[in-house]
């Protein structure tokens, strides 16, 4: 699953229309969140309702969201991509991010009828010189 999804990450990266040097600009989180059995669409849900634009309020960019189309992970799993300006702002962010009560509230509502995700990896990545993001 972690291979699966750093491999992803890398061409959908190479895919974005920016350029970068390897040693600057900002920091990117590949995330992929493993939902419990028939919760897919309610993590959907939550993402569009609350977690997207409230990553925004917290500083963090939303790059992009998928869903895998093949197998298990088509009907499990959401993998999606972060931009921070660097990795002491994404901490902050992520702090802000949980302790936001608009956020808590929708979490807490979210779960009413037992939790959405069951695991949540997590990648720091740093564009090459050669690829098209920045």
């Amino acid at each position: 699953m972690q291979t699966f999804s750093k491999a992803l990450g890398a061409l959908l990266l190479l895919a974005l229309p920016w350029s970068v040097q390897a040693e600057s600009g900002p920091v990117f989180e590949l995330r992929t969140y493993t939902a419990h059995e028939g919760k897919l669409a309610d993590l959907n849900q939550r993402f569009t309702d609350h977690t997207a634009r409230l990553f925004e309020r917290h500083g963090m960019k939303n790059i992009g969201y998928w869903i895998p189309t093949d197998g298990e992970l088509a009907t499990n799993t959401i993998i999606y991509i972060l931009a921070h300006s660097d990795r002491e702002a994404a901490e902050k962010s992520w702090q802000g991010f949980s302790e936001d009560p608009e956020w808590q509230a929708a979490y807490t509502k979210s779960r009413e009828n037992g939790p959405l995700v069951k695991h949540i990896d997590s990648v720091f990545m740093s564009a090459t010189e050669y690829s098209r993001i920045q």
